[in-house]
C-alpha cells in the first residue's frame, strides 16, 4: 500500500470517508445512469474549473444552501523554516477560503 493510499485509509477511518474528484464522478455516474461517465467528467472538471478561474480573477463564488469560495490576502512577512530554523521572507499571496452556507451547518449539526 503506498504511503497516499495508507494516508486515505487512516483519514477515512477517523472521518468516515474521503471523496476525490473521481470517486465524485463514480457516484454521480451510479446516481444518473443516463448519462455517460465521460460527461460526468466533463461537467464536474468545468464546474471546479470555473470555481478556480473565478477566484484567481478575484471574484467571490457563492452555491446558495452550500457555501462560499472567496480568497484572502495574507501580507507578506518573516517566517522560520522548521527544518532549519531559518528565518524566511514569505511573499504576499492571494489563498482560497471557503465558507460554509447556513443550510450546511444546520445539516452537519443535527
Amino acid at each position: 500500500m503506498t504511503q497516499r493510499a495508507s494516508e486515505q485509509s487512516a483519514i477515512k477511518e477517523l472521518r468516515g470517508f474521503v471523496v476525490i474528484k473521481s470517486e465524485l464522478v463514480q457516484r454521480l455516474a451510479a446516481r444518473n445512469p443516463h448519462l455517460y461517465q465521460r460527461d460526468i467528467e466533463n461537467i464536474v472538471d468545468g464546474i471546479l474549473g470555473d470555481i478556480a478561474e473565478a477566484l484567481a480573477r478575484g471574484d467571490r463564488v457563492e452555491l446558495r444552501g452550500f457555501g462560499t469560495f472567496s480568497t484572502k490576502q495574507w501580507q507578506a512577512h518573516t517566517g522560520r523554516d522548521p527544518r532549519t530554523g531559518d528565518k524566511v521572507t514569505v511573499m504576499e499571496k492571494q489563498v482560497p477560503f471557503f465558507k460554509t452556507g447556513k443550510e450546511m451547518r444546520e445539516r452537519l449539526n443535527r
